[in-house]
């Protein structure tokens, strides 16, 4: 049987950045607040003439260009993101035609915060069944554009960014994906939610008077479901595979607060050195945070060829991954 393998990663995020002390001047809150709360101290915005493909080709350029190979040998491009441009056409098909994906087919998936696990998962699988070579997975969003700067619960969490990763089938011996437990629960809808702007309400006078195309959230019902159920699903997928806490070399934790980062770490009984936590440089990136960290891992050196990873995320839906993978490059 096929394995697939992560080949390559590209990640892009625009230049503007917003920090604490210029939430400070913009809600009532403090640097001190913030960092202390969620680990946050700045993320990147988008301007006005950036959308979320735009970042997403960003991404999907970097990994052809460090694999050298052309946009029409990827064969599937799977588009993560809670921000699409439009409702439709899917962002999959923008990114398509801009990058020159000739091959590809591909959609959106939206699973919030989990999504780029979500989103690896089929990857894999379109791997390993044979029927895909070159699968691109993206996980881009532009929060920025659905945040209620006057609501400091939730302005000061989010940031954009965006993400790839190539899937591939592996050598033998050559390590790559093993397994993954993903699974939702209908019943947080209403703790993590935007409320307005699909068909249940429409957009009209009265939802934009409302501010409810806005990011709604109960804190502390999203804080205790992902503490968790994060620790939850990491323990039960390892058990799965007779695999020890001790035998990762890497947890990759979706970046949503480092205290939800934190306690599934110590609960699984991994030092910090063996968690990647880059919250404090971007904000929640939605479905670009695992890339995001991913990438800088690689860079700082904490991540080779043959390490054992374990992504893992909760997100609104609610939704929740995990997946563990053998590092290829």
């Amino acid at each position: 049987m096929l394995t697939a393998k992560i080949s390559a990663i590209g990640c892009a995020v625009p230049p503007r950045v917003l920090t604490n002390q210029d939430l400070e001047k913009m809600v009532e809150t403090t640097d001190q607040w913030i960092l202390e709360r969620t680990g946050i101290r700045e993320r990147h915005i988008a301007d006005q003439s950036t959308a979320t493909s735009d970042m997403a080709v960003a991404a999907a350029r970097e990994v052809l260009a460090s694999k050298g190979i052309p946009a029409a040998e990827i064969e599937a491009i799977i588009v993560c993101t809670v921000t699409p441009d439009m409702m439709f056409p899917s962002t999959a098909c923008l990114v398509q035609d801009q990058i020159g994906a000739s091959g590809a087919w591909g959609f959106d998936l939206v699973a919030a915060c989990s999504g780029f696990i979500y989103g690896l998962t089929v990857a894999a699988n379109l791997v390993m069944a044979g029927s895909h070579r070159k699968v691109l997975v993206i996980g881009a969003d532009t929060m920025s554009r659905i945040l209620d700067y006057t609501d400091r619960a939730t302005c000061i969490l989010f940031g954009d960014g965006a993400g790839a990763f190539l899937v591939e089938p592996a050598n033998e011996g050559e390590g790559g994906f093993i397994g993954h437990l993903n699974e939702i629960d209908g019943s947080g809808a209403p703790y993590l939610n935007m409320p307005a702007g699909g068909s249940r309400l429409p957009a009209s006078e009265e939802t934009v008077a409302k501010r409810l195309h806005y990011v709604k959230q109960e804190g502390q019902q999203v804080f205790k479901f992902a503490v968790r159920k994060m620790y939850e699903l990491c323990e039960a997928l390892l058990e799965r595979h007779g695999i020890s806490p001790s035998e990762i070399k890497l947890l990759i934790p979706h970046q949503a607060n480092k205290r939800i980062i934190n306690a599934t770490a110590e609960r699984l009984g991994l030092p910090p050195e063996k968690v990647v936590l880059n919250i404090h440089k971007y904000g929640n990136t939605t479905a670009a945070t695992i890339p995001l960290a991913t990438r800088d891992a690689i860079l700082e050196g904490r991540l080779k060829k043959g390490d054992l990873v374990l992504f893992a995320a909760v997100g609104a839906g609610y939704t929740a991954g995990v997946g563990l993978w053998r590092w290829a490059f």
